[in-house]
């Protein structure tokens, strides 16, 4: 089955843990094939909707952590705008929740933006 999130997740922890090693960062398993009952119980234990693909612990002067929100094809418009879906919609106000509480919180789409954003982020 072709999971186009999942391999630019597998894609994002290689990439972390051969140039970051010794950062700590954790994936969300909402982008995986679950079975009915195995998608039950995650959303069980969840604490609400839209909560980002990637954590980064790892603090700078500036953020507590970095949230990424990973999405395999741009997610906006010609005018920069986010395209109406509402589970984007949900994405979009958890990030900018998580921004407000002190997180860098963004949407990475595609292997080459979510490097750009986890470099930049680390150099800061």
């Amino acid at each position: 089955m072709n999971n186009k999130e999942y391999d630019l997740s597998r894609q994002v922890a290689n990439y972390l843990k051969y140039q970051y090693p010794k950062v700590i960062f954790h994936f969300d398993y909402a982008g995986l094939n679950l079975s009915k009952a195995q998608a039950g119980r995650m959303k069980a234990i969840q604490g609400g909707r839209g909560f980002p693909d990637l954590m980064i612990l790892q603090p700078t002067d500036e953020y507590h952590g970095l949230f990424i929100e990973l999405k395999a094809a741009s997610i906006f418009k010609k005018d920069g705008t986010i395209k109406k879906d509402t589970h984007l919609q949900e994405q979009r106000d958890m990030l900018c929740d998580l921004t407000q509480r002190g997180y860098y919180a963004t949407f990475g789409c595609g292997f080459e933006d979510c490097k750009k954003i986890i470099d930049e982020y680390l150099h800061l």
